[in-house]
């Protein structure tokens, strides 16, 4: 333990030392502190250099801030490069981020995003600052103006995530707005091995300044993935409008989306002694017939209005209603890759509801400047499920060579409500009421923010055949934040923080691993963790760079004979390095690094403590890099390096994925023709068609293993009109 804590404090130590010494190389006299970011619930930060990511991004009720004035860390993404990548999903944007990492949901094929070692359920990121409004398993990269990433303890400024995850991070999305210039874009694609892809993305300003805003999107993908027979259905339509007046800002949107995948490639649950070697890397090893649908239709709305010019008030509210419908049938393997499957059926339903409301006012005590900050918010979810196993005892199968049985067995064995009409499982409110500070002292030198969330979670859950109550839990928590930042130069700041995370008791669910949960149903209690962080920022005008070593805890579950039960928490420590902008003309740069060292401590009975969390990497890596070839005006060159390094599969530590690492090239050209501005685009991800196991987990306890994708080539062309 000590000697990670020196490896992670002396890279800490390093990279602050390499931030100061660029820093004061810039200029040592400070006559001006240059505040970009004004707390805005609406109003977005502007682009960095190089436009791939923002100054900075939301951090929940204190709004949208700099980062630089910010006293946590993040990254937000903008859409000129989910357009670059030609990302389909919010996962693809994020394998630009060096702190997390994308793997699969439990049983499911939900995208999980790992944050700082912790998983982040996609039903609990923020659509516009609010929770549980974004479709479950997939959400289409295309609407998005912004995503967002908060990197740590955000029960404070978030709130308590209704889903349970989002302890070491969070991640807030927002829809696009019509430019000033307006936009009238078709796209055509196609990607390996026979997906067809067409998108349309319109918008317009109107009024006599262009106050109001009105954006259009519509996506459409069918065909076949670069995994073989693994067939997409993707409808995706957005509708947005916006109003930026001089004292009052409005958004409104809503979205469809119906994602279906058929013979979707499987999570495969690896033997105790090993892991079975990685099969090729197009290989299909999913039985025929399976699927996952889901159609979700989602909306927010938000408001702004300065009452003068010290006061500001908002309020906003968003609605989801979902249905999901899954076969599904992942195998257990053995060292060599013989398999044995189950098949199981599951529905769900959702109908959520989510809003908030706050007042910020600027004000002076003497020498002290405040922007205070209250808000109160609230989250209901109503969540319907059903499903049905078939004999445990399995069917045979092969991971190198599959051969899928004729038919699938009937659900018959072990079954929980009625699929084609599931019962309310899970009612969960969650409300709270937050105030916060920001002290400004020192001529804005010193930024301290503090303040308190009250939190009121009220669970319950339901038998899936009778509807009767199974447990409930009302319990209410207070949770603080204090976080101070530094300018020691206009670009160059010191920042830390203390926050505490408030996870809601998990829910034990119905099998493991082929296995009955006795329990299932039963909450657990709700956990408070905290968190520690001190970093470094700079900012050198064309390009940034932040560092941060942080301590953070979270309730660990397990299963030990049938029953689903707490044992004990994890500890993550680590340290972030990240880097952004265009330190060159024409060249433009984004990754980082990140230490992990995640221990479980406290645990029922000693069992496995000290040991390193499954799924959670010591190490990740990313670089990106963009060049516009000068000596071919138009051309655009990219390229990207993502590594992840080794990864525990058990709670005893015996058995460990390998590390791998993965090269993505892409090539853009821009030009006209007829007058019409075109964009061709073409890219290689996973160019060496590496066959490795991405990832270990994304479910806490769980150590199912996810595959790479193959080499998948996408093109692209778009044209402006």
């Amino acid at each position: 333990m000590q000697s990670t804590l020196l490896k992670s404090f002396f890279l800490a130590g390093a990279a602050t030392a390499a931030l100061a010494g660029a820093a004061f190389a810039q200029d040592r006299e400070i006559d001006e502190i240059v505040v970009y970011g004004d707390g805005s619930q609406i109003e977005l930060t502007d682009p960095y250099a190089g436009g791939q990511v923002a100054r900075g991004g939301r951090a929940g009720l204190l709004g949208n801030l700099d980062f630089l004035d910010a006293p946590f860390s993040g990254t937000a993404y903008t859409q000129e490069i989910i357009e670059a990548q030609q990302s389909e999903s919010i996962g693809d944007v994020l394998q630009n981020d060096p702190v997390v990492r994308v793997a699969k949901g439990f049983g499911n094929f939900q995208e999980v995003y790992v944050v700082r070692g912790f998983p982040v359920f996609s039903d609990d990121m923020t659509l516009n600052g609010l929770f549980g409004i974004l479709p479950r398993q997939f959400v289409a990269a295309e609407l998005f103006e912004r995503v967002e990433v908060f990197r740590g303890a955000n029960a404070f400024v978030n709130g308590a995530a209704p889903g349970g995850s989002a302890v070491g991070g969070a991640i807030n999305l927002v829809p696009k707005r019509a430019p000033d210039d307006g936009v009238r874009r078709l796209t055509l694609g196609y990607e390996n091995a026979g997906q067809f892809y067409g998108a349309a993305d319109l918008g317009t300003r109107l009024g006599d300044s262009g106050e109001w805003g009105v954006r259009f999107n519509a996506v459409y993908r069918d065909g076949e993935s670069s995994v073989e027979d693994q067939d997409r259905d993707l409808k995706v339509f957005s509708l947005g409008t916006d109003y930026a007046g001089d004292y009052f800002r409005f958004s409104a949107d809503i979205g469809y989306q119906d994602n279906r995948i058929d013979n979707p490639r499987p999570q495969v649950t690896p033997p105790a002694t090993g892991v079975p070697a990685v099969p090729d890397p197009d290989v299909n090893y999913a039985q025929t017939g399976t699927f996952t649908d889901e159609e979700q239709l989602f909306g927010v709305a938000r408001a702004e209005l300065d009452i003068s010019d010290y006061v500001t008030v908002w309020a906003a509210a968003g609605a989801r209603s979902g249905e999901e419908n899954n076969i599904l049938a992942n195998p257990t393997a053995d060292i060599d890759g013989d398999t044995s499957a189950y098949r199981f059926d599951n529905a769900r339903e959702d109908l959520v509801l989510s809003a908030d409301v706050g007042a910020r006012a600027e004000f002076e005590t003497g020498a002290v400047g405040h922007n205070a900050v209250v808000s109160a918010s609230i989250i209901d979810l109503d969540s319907k499920n059903a499903y049905a196993f078939s004999a445990f005892s399995g069917f045979p199968g092969n991971l190198y060579n599959p051969a899928p049985i004729a038919v699938l067995p009937e659900p018959d064995f072990f079954v929980g409500g009625v699929l084609s009409d599931p019962l309310s499982t899970e009612k969960v409110t969650n409300k709270s009421v937050a105030f916060a500070d920001t002290l400004s002292l020192f001529d804005d030198r010193l930024l301290l923010t503090g303040g308190l969330r009250y939190q009121a979670i009220k669970t319950r859950t339901f038998d899936y055949n009778s509807g009767a109550e199974l447990s409930r839990y009302d319990e209410d928590a207070v949770t603080p934040a204090f976080g101070a930042v530094f300018k020691l130069s206009p670009a160059f700041s010191l920042y830390g923080n203390y926050a505490e995370s408030l996870q809601p008791g998990s829910v034990a669910p119905a099998s493991s691993g082929g296995t009955p949960i006795t329990n299932a149903g039963e909450i657990l209690d709700p956990f408070k963790g905290d968190q520690m962080e001190v970093g470094a920022k700079f900012d050198g005008g064309t390009f940034g760079a932040t560092v941060s070593l942080f301590s953070i805890s979270r309730q660990n579950a397990i299963v030990v004979d049938q029953v689903f039960q707490a044992s004990g928490e994890q500890q993550n420590r680590g340290v972030e390095l990240s880097v952004f902008g265009e330190p060159a003309e024409g060249v433009r740069l984004l990754g980082g690094l990140t230490y992990v060292d995640a221990e479980l401590e406290e645990t029922e009975g000693g069992v496995n403590e000290g040991n390193t969390v499954i799924g959670v990497p010591e190490v990740q890596a990313n670089i990106n890099g963009e060049w516009d070839l000068p000596f071919a005006p138009g051309f655009t060159l990219d390229g990207r390096v993502v590594y992840t390094g080794e990864q525990y599969v058990n709670e005893t530590n015996t058995v460990e994925l390998e590390d791998w690492a993965r090269l993505d090239l892409g090539i853009r050209y821009k030009t006209q023709i007829s007058e019409v501005p075109l964009t061709f685009r073409a890219r290689v991800d996973n160019v060496t068609d590496k066959g490795y196991w991405a990832s270990s987990g994304g479910y806490p306890g769980a150590n199912y293993l996810i595959q790479g994708a193959p080499r998948t080539f996408m093109a692209t062309v778009s044209a402006d009109f």
